[in-house]
């Protein structure tokens, strides 16, 4: 899969990530004989053990790391100045070969909500069951069986997240699921399950189980360390891409240009921040951004880079037993406990290698006493959008075996805490209203960054689950057997002498202990705190949204680009609104559905 003599393909994709794999791995089963090439900035990830090892995953976070690209935002007042920085997937494989393997999926009534014919639930729901082979439990009618993507409970059972169901159902008083990723399911405790292998223990990605197993298959092209700058047109028909040696994967080739020839398609598949930027290098997009940075206008689309949207997450570091099992040994790196950890899942796939330390969820919706208690600036927002869909949840809310609290960018906090064990209580919006921007933008000295406006928090009503999910989770922490007392240097910063204050504990509180009382100047801290810390969940979607393209559209239902012949987008960029879950599992339907549409346009059996 090295770079053949050959310019010329029968399709090519500007892009590697996860759906980018899945439409070229389809299509090249389907049609062995269509040239297809996959264009990507980043690396390969074949048989890495810091990509198929599922304890692994932080590594892709740290701040030298080489997979994942820092898109970094502008500063602003709603974050107190700060300027959020959101990672995104640079490899073969894309989020999916450095994502948290955290397997949701988002209720079926999300993509009835979009509107676009043929992308109903009813039309999606095979496809949702053809990619997976569900291991947790058998003869569900919304799960799949025999597709290529593995779901399991991974290799080793963390006991900090059974102990987090049991609180939840007794003092948070929410009954328990064994399954709430059937579509429709929600405000249930549940196992949480992951896309890690159970019979092999490996991450279960787009790359190795779409493409990397097409190895067979010379018509299937793999080039990496390649940055696609545009797409070539021929009077608005799409016929092939221009592409440099990427800088930071090729920090010393040549970066002069070279081009691709595409006889039949060009997929853009940057990916939310990639994609709208191919397509504005390309002449796509708005007047004012093009002519910014020199561009000639090919395309009036001003919906290009708008419509970016994310979920809102924290991370709030606790304190456990020593005798509790989590993942820290192996996320400080004790060489003795990886290795003897290494040596039992090289034979079998279990042991904590096989683990993401995320073993439990809910996926939360207020009871009138909670909304009672978010006060008023949440009510429009639950009455508009959540108070008549029992499916959509506000926000998930989990236990992580293991302290991971870390900002992009911004290193960990776990890697100054003393060598103890920690849990990290963790919970993200699923709908926020706020909306922001990507696009490029040229500098005075002539280099072209980005343009990116996370929009994190402007809207009021935004922040509201997040100050709840803090003080909820809080007091199921501490009701939590294992539970030792909060890291201070993780939480807000209350006032000297508030009830609130957080300290190391000697155990648990009662089941039926009185809950904190946080007064006004505690609220503040916990408002503050969300403001400082609020951060990615690493779910970014929306960029060249699916859609009318009166209303700021950039694809329609079949992924074509308005105005122009030939080009596709299919990547989590075409979502046009958010979806309630962990959005790795939207981009393989995006894949799925992709792969079809193009099967019948170019008249070969979708297999």
């Amino acid at each position: 899969m090295s770079s053949p003599p050959s310019s010329e393909f029968d399709i090519v994709f500007a892009g590697g990530g996860s759906t980018a794999c899945v439409v070229a791995g389809r299509l090249a089963t389907c049609d062995p004989s269509l040239r297809i090439l996959i264009l990507e900035a980043g690396e390969h990830t074949l048989n890495k053990a810091s990509h198929v090892q599922p304890y692994q995953f932080p590594n892709q976070q740290a701040p030298t790391s080489t997979t994942v690209t820092f898109n970094i935002g502008n500063p602003s007042p709603y974050l107190n100045g700060r300027a959020p920085v959101v990672p995104c997937g640079r490899c073969i494989g894309g989020g999916s070969s450095v994502n948290f393997m955290a397997y949701t999926r988002a209720p079926a009534s999300d993509y009835d909500d979009w509107g676009v014919d043929g992308w109903e639930s009813e039309n999606l729901i095979p496809l949702m069951k053809k990619l997976e082979t569900y291991d947790a439990q058998p003869d569900r009618p919304t799960h799949g069986y025999d597709g290529p993507i593995k779901v399991s409970s991974g290799g080793f059972k963390v006991g900090v997240c059974d102990e987090f169901i049991h609180i939840g159902t007794t003092y948070h008083k929410r009954p328990c699921s064994d399954d709430c990723d059937d579509l429709e399911t929600c405000n249930t405790y549940s196992p949480w399950q992951k896309y890690i292998d159970a019979t092999t223990g490996r991450r279960s990605d787009a790359a190795h189980c779409y493409v990397y197993n097409k190895a067979h298959n010379k018509n299937l092209q793999l080039w990496v360390g390649k940055r696609v700058k545009r797409v070539i047109f021929e009077n608005k028909r799409a016929v092939g891409v221009e592409f440099i040696s990427d800088p930071v994967s090729c920090p010393d080739a040549d970066q002069s240009s070279s081009t691709v020839r595409a006889s039949k398609l060009v997929v853009v598949s940057g990916g939310t921040f990639g994609s709208p930027g191919i397509l504005e290098r390309s002449g796509i997009g708005a007047e004012a951004v093009l002519k910014q940075c020199g561009i000639e206008q090919l395309v009036n689309l001003p919906g290009v880079g708008e419509n970016f949207q994310d979920h809102n997450g924290v991370f709030v570091p606790y304190m456990v037993a020593d005798e509790v099992v989590t993942m820290d040994p192996l996320w400080r790196g004790e060489e003795g406990f990886v290795q003897e950890s290494l040596v039992q899942w090289n034979y079998n796939g279990k042991s904590l290698i096989a683990q993401n330390g995320l073993d439990a969820k809910i996926k939360w919706r207020p009871d009138d006493e909670e909304l009672k208690t978010m006060g008023s600036a949440f009510q429009p927002r639950w009455k508009e959008f959540f108070r008549d869909r029992p499916d959509k949840a506000v926000a998930i809310f989990a236990a992580i075996a293991g302290c991971r609290y870390a900002a992009p960018l911004s290193g960990s906090l776990s890697s100054i805490l003393p060598p103890r064990k920690y849990m990290t209580a963790c919970y993200y919006t699923l709908y926020p209203v706020s909306i922001g921007s990507v696009h490029i933008k040229v500098s005075e000295n002539g280099k072209e960054g980005t343009d990116f406006t996370a929009g994190y928090l402007d809207d009021p009503s935004d922040i509201v689950p997040l100050d709840f999910g803090y003080k909820k989770l809080r007091e199921i922490c501490r009701r939590m057997p294992s539970y030792r007392g909060e890291v201070t240097a993780g939480h807000p910063r209350f006032p000297e002498g508030s009830a609130a204050a957080c300290s190391e504990a000697s155990g648990p509180v009662d089941l039926n202990a009185p809950d904190i009382i946080y007064t006004a100047e505690d609220d503040e801290a916990i408002n503050k705190y969300h403001r400082d810390h609020t951060q990615t969940t690493w779910h970014s979607l929306g960029t060249c949204a699916m859609k009318p393209e009166a209303d700021q559209g950039v694809v329609d239902a079949r992924l074509n680009v308005y105005g122009v012949s030939n080009l596709k987008v299919a990547d989590m960029s075409i979502s046009p609104l958010n979806v309630g879950t962990n959005t790795y599992s939207t981009a393989l339907l995006i894949g799925e559905k992709a792969a079809m549409i193009i099967a019948e346009e170019l008249g070969i059996d979708y297999i």
